[in-house]
């Protein structure tokens, strides 16, 4: 097994489905049609590594069958396993976009007073939205290109041009 911060997670198992061993998922990526190519996976708790059968979607829901899964007893015993590649399997992103995992450990300055403003300790999506850099503090600082003007995963680093009182407005 490689070091946990060489994986990646995609999805989490939610409940089986149907009596073959069929597992509905919960993704954790938008790019949900990647999953349409996947020929193997590893399922933690245990690293357990799966051959993947088939996927699919069905009714808007991910559908996942595991080689030797083969009923809902044994798709049960997976039920809230997170199903993880290594990050060197990721699909390559186009310029300018960037894999939420990457952004989490990164340094956030403000770049009108080089002042750090403390490290991305999560991501919130917003419906609708820019999604929500969120500091170990608790700052929320909205994912807009307007406001985040160097985003460098490689350096740990992210520069922000915050609106003035946003420090001020979301701080808990």
């Amino acid at each position: 097994m490689e070091p946990e911060q060489e994986w990646v997670a995609i999805a989490v198992i939610a409940r089986p489905r149907g009596n073959r061993g069929e597992v509905v998922v919960e993704p954790l990526t938008s790019q949900g049609d990647r999953y349409l190519g996947l020929r193997r996976v590893f399922l933690f708790g245990d690293g357990s590594q799966f051959e993947v059968e088939s996927v699919w979607n069905h009714e808007g829901r991910w559908v996942f069958k595991f080689r030797g899964v083969d009923d809902i007893s044994a798709a049960e015993r997976l039920r809230g396993a997170e199903i993880r590649l290594p990050v060197a399997e990721r699909r390559p992103l186009e310029a300018g976009e960037f894999y939420q995992a990457d952004l989490i450990g990164c340094e956030v300055i403000d770049s009108a007073s080089e002042t750090p403003l403390g490290r991305v300790a999560g991501f919130q999506e917003n419906a609708g939205g820019a999604g929500l850099l969120e500091l170990e503090d608790g700052l929320l600082i909205p994912f807009a290109r307007s406001i985040c003007v160097e985003i460098d995963p490689a350096r740990r680093r992210i520069r922000v041009n915050l609106p003035e009182g946003l420090r001020d407005l979301n701080r808990p």
